[in-house]
């Protein structure tokens, strides 16, 4: 007894290929009835497991399809959500590199104005302290130009006893 479906078909067909032909007709053949209908009845007894297990396999690949979907669709996603984190940090870090930049050029044109600044507070310190040093050399050589000719004056006239007076030498 054959198992498969299409063995039974390929006996069922080697059966009416090589029966005889029918008297007086080529296109009619003479079968064992009883044969024709014992392969029938095995084929039709194994179609339904042969289908069920078709089924089964038709079912399975249907479920790996789906499943190799999911996961294809599934791992789109997350390439497409990494892409999206890549570009953001990208972004965010050429955002941050650019007010690093500026902030860098903030602070060097701040440092060069703060520079600048003490310079010309530096500058007009000592400035004005030169004027002040001038005008104290100018004032102290006036003053003791004034004490020798105080002097002078007093110690010519020794009996005197005269001394430097400021105060009387402001009102000059």
């Amino acid at each position: 007894m054959a198992t498969t479906v299409e063995e039974l078909l390929n006996m069922l067909f080697d059966m009416i290929d090589e029966a005889r032909n029918a008297p007086l007709s080529s296109e009619k053949c003479v079968l064992e009835r009883d044969k024709a209908l014992d392969l029938v009845e095995d084929i039709k007894a194994q179609l339904p497991v042969e289908l069920a297990e078709a089924r089964k396999v038709l079912n399975n690949r249907n479920e790996l399809v789906a499943s190799a979907k999911r996961e294809a669709e599934d791992l789109r996603k997350r390439a497409e959500n990494e892409a999206r984190r890549l570009v953001g940090e990208t972004e965010v870090i050429a955002v941050a590199r650019q007010k690093a930049a500026e902030m860098m050029a903030q602070a060097e044109q701040k440092s060069k104005e703060v520079r600048s600044a003490t310079n010309q507070y530096c500058d007009d310190v000592m400035r004005r302290a030169e004027e002040a040093l001038s005008e104290a050399h100018t004032e102290m050589c006036r003053v003791q130009a004034k004490f020798r000719e105080a002097l002078g004056t007093a110690s010519g006239a020794a009996s005197t006893n005269r001394m430097y007076d400021a105060e009387a030498d402001k009102s000059v």
